[in-house]
């Protein structure tokens, strides 16, 4: 193979080019060990699903300025209205748990307002294409 000769001009040669890309390796980020995970918390992993909701600054701002403590059998319940959700391909998902209402980005599982049922204007919910009551 002849070897063609590095230029100066600013422009590169084409076995800079493909030293710089065709040679380089692949770079992956290391997994982690999955070994201890069984096959089901893998694919819950990968899938989101099994995932708790976080809150939003707003969300819980809105929680704690209405004094809204939830239960683990609220939290519980508002994961399992999340996964639901994802489940039937609902992006942003009103989730109805007891007299709670939140709204959850399900593909961040945020939760991205909380307010009690009572609160809503008129009850009516915009910006949302699916719900949950459980």
């Amino acid at each position: 193979m002849k070897r063609m000769k590095v230029q100066t001009n600013g422009f590169h040669s084409l076995e800079q080019v493909q030293n710089e890309y065709l040679n380089r390796r692949q770079e992956t980020p290391q997994a982690k060990s999955n070994d201890s995970l069984s096959f089901q918390e893998m694919l819950e992993q990968v899938s989101g699903r099994g995932r708790e909701v976080r809150f939003s600054k707003h969300a819980a701002n809105r929680l704690n300025t209405r004094n809204i403590e939830l239960t683990d059998g609220q939290m519980e319940r508002l994961n399992e209205g999340a996964q639901k959700a994802q489940a039937k391909g609902i992006k942003d998902s009103l989730v109805l748990v007891d007299s709670l209402a939140f709204i959850v980005n399900v593909p961040s599982s945020t939760v991205v307002t909380a307010m009690e049922q009572s609160e809503a204007k008129e009850n009516i919910f915009t910006n949302i294409d699916g719900a949950v009551i459980i």
